[in-house]
């Protein structure tokens, strides 16, 4: 499978070049010294050179000047292989999704759109999906001693065990439900420890066994079979036949099942869901939420003589008709941040009920009598979260299934459907309440979504990934392309700033001579003077506003856009060799009706109806957001307004990019880690900003494309800055290191700054 939109006849001509001069041996490259190798570790993605018959030295790089023709031939070989990726991938939805992740204006997403066979995933991975109920090998008891199984015990196990020795008791008070309190004792040891423990439902072999010798308890210890406690195959022969087991009441007969969940399941099932919950939301803590749900869904409704406890040292003969119920060897697992649900990363599911919650409580309790503002503001603020994971999803998934044109219209369209949102709304209310904080507010969070895409998103990414590879490398002129469409984009967005310091009147409210008379009265001395600015609205100066800077700013939000699409039009069409990704053949595998295909997450018109509701969720708690913020801003000290939206209102709704960008750098990817933040900061420059204009035109809400003297230099130091690191193609962990720290003063500054006019 190729896709012809990623190809170019100079690309072609290139990889052709390049692939005999690969077999010429008298110039030989190592791909370890070279760009990146672009190897993209994405499950059964994988990354191959051109050229991967040869095999190189894996140490050096051997160019000797008696065998290449010239330095330059091979020095221009080495950069078209630091230039080449080609990328291996299970089916063409997922080809359509890696190819957008290196084209201009795309969202890059790094899970799977599509499902991918179990078969095909790594024993860690299959072990998170695993259920509890296989018998694995074990070097003994020792080997289940870990932090995690401690801390199992010190947060659930104890507490568990005593739910099962009182509701033991009460059975026990019963007298009918005797048998329910002996399980529950045996249970009561088994959920302080469970692990290398199993429960087994016994058949009725087992049971007949059981039955007639009951002093042994079930235990065999004594047969010395190491076999599986699976039942046998059919060619290992046929178990001796073994009388029937005795007539007893059916489980639905008996008093002592409608005794039991009357009184000893309620409870218990009320613990074990609780368990389940909490388990569940700690995320690594999974397999208890898995014991807990198999026990009250399974375990608990069993006859209680149908239930066997058996320890890690017993072995159960193959005759035996048996089947392991539950078996957990670990409480714990880290790698439980890659689960999914339906394509879903766990995070993301878990954090979907705070909108919820955001919800009920921002609009019910409209008095604040059970819920303060502050409270309201976080809950609202981080529901945020999920709901741009969601909107990211659908945006990847429509793009992976679409055409490029379609996916570069769905990119941006909803790219910045969630920060406009809030911008939105935020200025709406503050023209409703005549309050010009808000509007402050949102520049702030404006900027700071500048500085946090272009300082602090590569600089945590090239941290992370450096500590891991120590150096890596990118498509310097890729980069370029980006570095030349921020300095586009911040001289556009600044120049009626700088307009309006160039001819607008520094106008002071207050000055004061320094012999403290008022500046009327003593016209010579030196003057001290207060909240001073460039007023361009009084009547005075309402001309050079209305004539000059309001022209400008529309003739600037015109052009941006139009460059953002000449952007497009240049990486997507006209130049896409730059980033020159060459999608091979892919194994196309069944999907679960058994034709030709793929599963696919979520389908194109799902992917639309999540974004629509995602929208419309985002707006709602965008409103419970500004609507709560007020009470905050008015908190005294310091500048919070502009610390708040340059780092709560700015970089929360950036948690799921962040994200992606570290997994990029993790798997040596930092091409895709870099082009995360600088395609966040093009479309606020090149699509939102312009759009606010546009809003404010149809609907005046007061917002004016002026920003502070802080805004303005901060955003010009960070693109000279980030452009500075970027020249020479490579990163580590000390480059990132000075990015964060910048972004960490620029804060600093933000949290010391004196209010601005209006708040």
């Amino acid at each position: 499978m190729s896709l012809s939109s990623t190809r170019s006849s100079d690309s072609t001509s290139r990889r052709r070049k390049t692939a005999e001069q690969s077999q010429d041996p008298s110039c030989v490259l190592d791909p370890q010294t070279s760009y990146n190798h672009e190897e993209i570790h994405d499950g059964s993605q994988e990354t191959q050179q051109p050229d991967a018959s040869h095999t190189p030295s894996p140490h050096h790089s051997l160019c000797p000047a008696a065998a290449c023709a010239s330095r330059h031939v091979c020095e221009e070989s080495w950069e078209e292989i630091q230039s080449k990726r080609t990328i291996r991938v299970e089916n063409e939805v997922e080809a359509n999704k890696l190819v957008n992740n290196y084209r201009f204006g795309f969202r890059k997403w790094k899970s799977h759109v599509t499902a991918r066979p179990f078969e095909e995933r790594s024993d860690v991975v299959k072990e998170l999906y695993s259920e509890l109920n296989v018998i694995k090998p074990h070097s003994g008891p020792g080997h289940f001693i870990t932090c995690g199984n401690l801390a199992y015990v010190l947060l659930f196990g104890w507490w568990i065990s005593l739910a099962y020795f009182l509701v033991g008791i009460l059975m026990f008070i019963t007298v009918i439900g005797l048998p329910y309190g002996k399980l529950c004792w045996k249970l009561c040891c088994y959920f302080l420890w469970p692990f290398g423990n199993t429960i087994h439902e016994i058949g009725a072999t087992l049971w007949r066994c059981c039955e007639e010798a009951p002093d042994c308890e079930c235990s065999l210890e004594t047969v010395e079979d190491s076999s599986s406690v699976l039942l046998p195959s059919a060619t290992e022969g046929v178990a001796p036949e073994v009388p029937e087991r005795p007539p007893r009441a059916p489980y639905w007969h008996r008093l002592s099942t409608y005794i039991w969940l009357l009184l000893g399941f309620p409870p218990l099932a009320v613990v074990h869901s609780l368990v389940c919950f909490v388990s569940w939301i700690l995320v690594f803590t999974i397999p208890v939420a898995k014991m807990s749900a198999q026990t009250v869904g399974v375990i608990l409704l069993l006859p209680p003589e149908d239930v066997l406890l058996s320890s890690s040292s017993h072995r159960k003969h193959q005759g035996y008709e048996t089947r392991a119920l539950l078996c957990c060897y670990h409480a714990a697992n880290w790698y439980y941040y890659k689960y999914t649900v339906d394509g879903i990363n766990v995070f993301a599911v878990n954090l979907l009920p705070i909108v919820i919650v955001a919800l009920v409580v921002g609009y019910i309790d409209r008095e604040n009598q059970f819920a303060s503002s502050d409270v309201k503001f976080a809950t609202a603020i981080s529901s945020i979260i999920p709901l741009s994971y969601y909107i990211g999803m659908g945006i990847a998934s429509i793009s992976a299934q679409s055409n490029f044109a379609v996916g570069a219209v769905v990119n941006a369209t909803f790219g910045s459907i969630t920060e406009l949102t809030f911008y939105i709304t935020a200025l709406l209310r503050g023209h409703r309440a005549a309050n010009p904080c808000l509007q402050e507010v949102v520049k702030a969070a404006l900027t700071g979504t500048l500085l946090g895409c272009i300082l602090f998103i590569p600089g945590i990414c090239m941290i992370i990934g450096g500590l891991k590879h120590s150096e890596q490398r990118f498509n310097s002129r890729s980069a370029g392309v980006s570095s030349a469409l921020l300095f586009i984009s911040v001289g556009g967005v600044f120049a009626p700033t700088l307009f309006s310091k160039a001819y607008g009147n520094l106008v002071c409210d207050a000055c004061t001579n320094a012999t403290g008379g008022n500046g009327s009265s003593n016209a010579s001395g030196p003057f001290v003077c207060h909240n001073c600015h460039y007023d361009l609205f009084s009547q005075k100066n309402g001309t050079l506003f209305r004539d000059h800077i309001q022209p400008l700013v529309y003739t600037v939000s015109a052009l941006l856009p139009a460059a953002y699409i000449i952007g497009l039009i240049f990486t997507l069409k006209t130049h896409s060799h730059i980033y020159n990704i060459h999608v091979g053949e892919g194994q196309v595998w069944c999907s679960e009706t058994g034709h030709q295909g793929t599963v696919v997450h979520w389908s194109r018109w799902r992917s639309l109806l999540i974004l629509i509701a995602a929208t419309v969720l985002t707006s709602a708690c965008a409103d419970l957001a500004t609507e709560h913020i007020q009470p905050i801003l008015n908190q005294p000290n310091v500048s919070q307004q502009y610390f708040i939206g340059v780092t709560v209102l700015a970089m929360i709704p950036e948690i799921p990019e962040i994200v992606n960008g570290i997994q990029f750098a993790l798997q040596n990817n930092i091409s895709l880690s870099l082009e995360v933040g600088s395609c966040i900061a093009v479309q606020v420059c090149m699509l939102q900003i312009p759009i606010l204009v546009l809003f404010n035109a149809f609907c005046d809400v007061g917002f004016v494309l002026l920003f502070s003297d802080q805004h303005l230099w901060a955003s010009i130091f960070s693109v000279i800055l980030v452009n500075y690191i970027f020249v020479d193609g490579k990163s580590d962990y000390f480059q990132g290191t000075a990015l964060v720290v910048v972004y960490l003063i620029l804060l600093a500054l933000y949290y010391f700054a004196p209010s601005p006019s209006g708040c």
